[in-house]
């Protein structure tokens, strides 16, 4: 799967997490998935909370419109962005940058 596929509801982004790793930051990984380092630790589901909110903020969303749909415990993970399927597939081409 390509780092973000449109939908109708929205997006489905992949994102390969990094918990313990600092500050909070959503950049580009690989064609596959973008790369997530998070400050939280892996427990209690506080990575994943983390990635929701970071997430959220990025593409301007509200948390509620930020699922996880796969990778609860894994490195990778699948979430799922409930908006504008447009808007949010330019703001994802936008962490690439030029010529992405």
């Amino acid at each position: 799967m390509p780092a973000w596929v449109g939908c109708d509801a929205g997006l489905r982004l992949a994102v390969r997490v990094t918990p313990r790793g600092g500050r909070d930051s959503l950049a580009v990984g690989t064609p596959d998935h973008l790369v997530a380092r998070l400050a939280a630790a892996p427990v209690e589901g506080a990575a994943n909370a983390a990635l929701i909110a970071l997430v959220a903020k990025t593409f301007g969303l509200a948390r509620r419109d930020v699922t996880l749909v796969a990778g609860q415990t894994a490195r990778l993970k699948r979430l799922q962005l409930n908006g504008d399927p447009q808007r949010l597939a330019e703001l994802a081409a936008s962490l690439y940058g030029p010529g992405a």
